[in-house]
């Protein structure tokens, strides 16, 4: 077989935290497996967009900084041996004779597995911009639409526009850094969880930040790409101008599926439709998980791709070794390589 022509078990298309667990578990299940990703390094999201974002809902940690976040799945993942092949995309996806499946990436190489788990988050993504003259000269300047360093912001007047977790979650943590932080959004109800949302309006309460609602963003004023002004309107027309240094307007992502979206899957709002109890979608041999995934009554929440993961992994069990009864076992009395 040659260098660019790879065979394993199991082929997981993106290495963000839910496919980076699904490594963790095929591997407790005793099958190999290739990790495809678009991005240079793993984390998906996690990494390429708020590595120093503050997760809460991470069973187990309180508070875990995404780059932290996707540094434990790797470990967690790493006895396993998983091959990655990142800075490259899945541009075909055949059957293959013995009713496997053949991954083609951008780089030429092929990999053959007995199934794919598809946990490519909501595929290729770019921000929603809101529409402000001149955006486009502040922006990687003084208009961000991620936090990759809350430091970059440190003794700076920071404006933060959006409804919601994104919004919310940086108006709670740059107030230990910034000079003055402004929340702006157009109604008094938010987007993200509810605790979240009680612990950000008692910072307002507190005076840390200033809820500028119900208002929206209405102009930019600055020279050479720096902000020294937002003016934000309300819904009567009354304007008001906040000076500022930084706008970071969190209106959540443009995504595109990309080839993902002609492969023959049943497609609702840009999600590809699972059976909730496998994660198998109606390509046989075929599972998604996590944002990409969709059902009734979907959590787009890391720890339900978590769960998603594991159900995948123990429905392609069969399809790898079809001779062999899965009796299923608890971590704590199995163990994981290496461990004495």
């Amino acid at each position: 077989m040659s260098e660019k022509n790879h065979q394993t078990d199991v082929t997981i298309i993106g290495a963000g935290p839910t496919g980076l667990f699904a490594v963790f578990q095929c591997g407790m299940l005793g099958m190999r497996t290739h990790v495809v990703d678009a991005l240079e390094a793993t984390g998906g999201q996690c990494t390429a967009l708020y590595p120093e974002k503050p997760i809460y809902d991470i069973p187990g940690f309180p508070s875990v900084a995404a780059a932290e976040l996707i540094e434990q799945l790797e470990q967690q993942a790493a006895p396993f041996d998983p091959v990655y092949h990142l800075d490259q995309q899945v541009t075909a996806l055949e059957r293959t004779a013995d009713l496997g499946w053949k991954v083609t990436t951008s780089k030429g190489h092929s990999i053959t597995s007995k199934a794919v788990i598809l946990a490519a988050g909501a595929g290729a993504f770019g921000p929603n911009r809101p529409p402000l003259a001149n955006l486009e000269s502040y922006e990687g300047k003084s208009v961000f639409y991620l936090v990759k360093r809350r430091e970059d912001f440190r003794d700076k007047s920071v404006v933060i526009a959006g409804g919601g977790d994104s919004a919310v979650d940086w108006a709670m943590s740059l107030p230990q850094v910034a000079k003055k932080v402004y929340v702006v959004h157009r109604r008094d109800k938010f987007r993200a969880a509810p605790e979240s949302v009680a612990r950000m309006r008692a910072l307002a309460d507190s005076g840390e930040i200033e809820m500028i609602v119900p208002y929206q963003l209405h102009g930019l004023t600055g020279e050479n790409g720096q902000l020294d002004a937002v003016i934000v309107k309300d819904l009567e027309g009354n304007e008001r101008t906040l000076e500022t240094d930084v706008l970071l307007p969190f209106y959540g992502l443009a995504t595109d599926l990309g080839p993902i979206a002609d492969w023959g899957f049943t497609l609702e709002r840009g999600h590809i439709l699972v059976d909730p109890t496998t994660c198998e979608t109606r390509q046989q041999g075929i599972f998604a998980i996590g944002d990409i995934a969709t059902y009734k009554n979907k959590l787009k929440l890391i720890l339900c791709g978590f769960s998603e993961a594991a159900m995948a992994a123990h429905a392609i069990h069969s399809l790898v070794f079809p001779e062999q009864e899965l009796h299923f076992q608890y971590s704590t009395s199995k163990g994981v390589p290496g461990e004495s």
